[in-house]
C-alpha cells in the first residue's frame, strides 16, 4: 500500500513537473502574424536571430495577408501582429481587439510591368493615373486578391481611380506576394508590390518599376499588441519584449541596416 502511495506520488509530481516545464517553455515562445512582405523581404529572416539572442524568446511566424493576421490576431491566436494597412488596424483597436499600435517602418508600393511598359503608364502623375491607363489597355493585371495589405491598398487606388477591378485583363490570384511576382513576370502583365519584395526578387524577374512616387503609395508597418482584457492566456510579456525591442535604437537602427543588392529596403520610422 505504502509503494502504491509512493508510485502516485511519484507520477503526480512528474506530472507538476512535466506542466511546469511545458509552461515555461510556453513562456518563451511568441507568435507573431504579419505579412508576406516582411518575410519575402528576408527581413525577419535578418532581425528575429538577434531579438532571439538578445531576449532568450523564440518567435514563431505566421506570415500571411493583413487582412488574415488581424483575424488570427482578434481570435486570440497570436500574441501581436505586424501589419500595415491603416485603416484595417484602426478597426482592429477601436474594436477592442489590439492595443498599443507603434509604427515602426515604412517602405513604399510599387507599380511594376514589361519594360516597354505598354500601357505607357511611366509618364502618369499619380497612381490613380496609371491605374487607369492599365485598365484601358487590355493588358494584364495580376492582383494578390488575398485582402492582404497591398491587395487593400490596390483596391483603394481602383476605387479612387472610379474604375472596377472586373476588366478582361484582370486576374486575382489569391496568393502572397513572392508568388504574385512570378505569376506577372510569367504573364508579362502589371502588379502592385511593396518595394522590399520587388528589390528581394529583382533578379528572378523581367520587369521593371514602371510607376512609383506619391502620398497615395506610402506603406507604413505597426506592430500591435493584442488585448490582454479579451486574452488574458497569451503570451503578453514577450509580445511586449518583441514590441519594445522593434521601438528601441537597436531595433530601428538594424531596420534601417538591413539591404538586399545593397539597397535599404524599410526606413525605421518610430519617434519617441
Amino acid at each position: 500500500m505504502l509503494k502504491m502511495k509512493q508510485l502516485l506520488g511519484f507520477v503526480v509530481a512528474a506530472g507538476m513537473l512535466f506542466n511546469i516545464s511545458a509552461y515555461a517553455q510556453d513562456a518563451k515562445v511568441i507568435k507573431l502574424a504579419t505579412t508576406t512582405s516582411t518575410e519575402n523581404s528576408g527581413l525577419l529572416g535578418y532581425l528575429l536571430p538577434k531579438f532571439e539572442a538578445d531576449t532568450g524568446y523564440q518567435v514563431q511566424v505566421i506570415a500571411t495577408g493583413t487582412g488574415k493576421a488581424l483575424k488570427l490576431g482578434s481570435q486570440g491566436d497570436v500574441d501581436l501582429v505586424m501589419t500595415h494597412a491603416p485603416n484595417a488596424e484602426a478597426k482592429f483597436v477601436n474594436d477592442g481587439f489590439g492595443v498599443e499600435p507603434r509604427g515602426i517602418m515604412e517602405n513604399d508600393f510599387v507599380v511594376l510591368g514589361p519594360k516597354n511598359d505598354p500601357a505607357k503608364i511611366r509618364d502618369s502623375k499619380s497612381a490613380e493615373e496609371a491605374f487607369t491607363k492599365i485598365a484601358k489597355s487590355g493588358v494584364a493585371f495580376i492582383s494578390r486578391g488575398d485582402d492582404s495589405g497591398t491587395n487593400k491598398k490596390e483596391l483603394l487606388i481602383w476605387k479612387a481611380a472610379d474604375v472596377k477591378p472586373d476588366f478582361a485583363g484582370y486576374k486575382a490570384v489569391g496568393q502572397g506576394m513572392g508568388k504574385t511576382l512570378l505569376m506577372a513576370n510569367e504573364m508579362q502583365g502589371y502588379t502592385l508590390s511593396d518595394r522590399g519584395t520587388y528589390i528581394a526578387y529583382k533578379g528572378k524577374l523581367d520587369m521593371q518599376i514602371d510607376f512609383d512616387g506619391g502620398k497615395t503609395l506610402a506603406n507604413p508597418y505597426q506592430v500591435i499588441l493584442i488585448n490582454s482584457a479579451k486574452y488574458p492566456d497569451l503570451n503578453h510579456k514577450g509580445a511586449r519584449a518583441f514590441s519594445d525591442w522593434l521601438i528601441s535604437d537597436k531595433g530601428q537602427q538594424l531596420i534601417n541596416d538591413f539591404k538586399v543588392q545593397g539597397q535599404q529596403l524599410f526606413k525605421a520610422t518610430y519617434h519617441k
